[in-house]
């Protein structure tokens, strides 16, 4: 299996709305690296934490699931979509997506500050001066840290 760290804006799609929905596309990707790898990397099966960025206070909050296989997204053709991509052919899509599902939320939001002042995350992506991709993988090392983190007290 390996963990993920998938961001999103709350007033985009936040983790109430995944857990509402059960199960959601994780649509929108328009980054090569990001794309390549849901095609290359992502299973199914494998663990995400859902963060919330952007926002006032950024946070991992909750845990989700993939559930498919990478797939053509449809917003790539949608004309009125803000994901609309005109040079993307139909016969080989450029972007793809996975599907998700809600597995649990955090017992409390883990804050990127509180996130950086970890020392043993000092090396953990998301702390990483210049980390500006919406999807990437995470060592099971930091994904254990993490996790351990909700436990203790803010």
């Amino acid at each position: 299996m390996t963990y993920w760290l998938m961001k999103s804006e709350p007033d985009a799609y936040s983790i109430d709305d995944l857990e509402r929905d059960g199960r959601t596309p994780w649509d929108g990707i328009r980054n090569y690296q990001v794309r390549n790898m849901f095609r290359d990397d992502m299973a199914e099966g494998d663990l995400a934490l859902f963060y919330h960025s952007a926002c006032k206070t950024p946070a991992a909050v909750g845990i989700m699931k993939v559930v498919s296989e990478a797939y053509p997204d449809p917003t790539q053709f949608d004309a009125g979509s803000k994901y609309f991509d005109g040079g993307s052919d139909p016969d080989e899509p450029r972007w793809l997506l996975r599907d998700v599902e809600f597995v649990r939320k955090l017992e409390r939001p883990l804050t990127l500050k509180e996130l950086k002042a970890h020392p043993d995350l000092a090396d953990f992506q998301l702390n990483k001066r210049g980390n500006r991709l919406s999807v990437f993988p995470v060592e099971e090392v930091y994904w254990n840290l993490v996790l351990d983190l909700e436990k203790a007290p803010a």
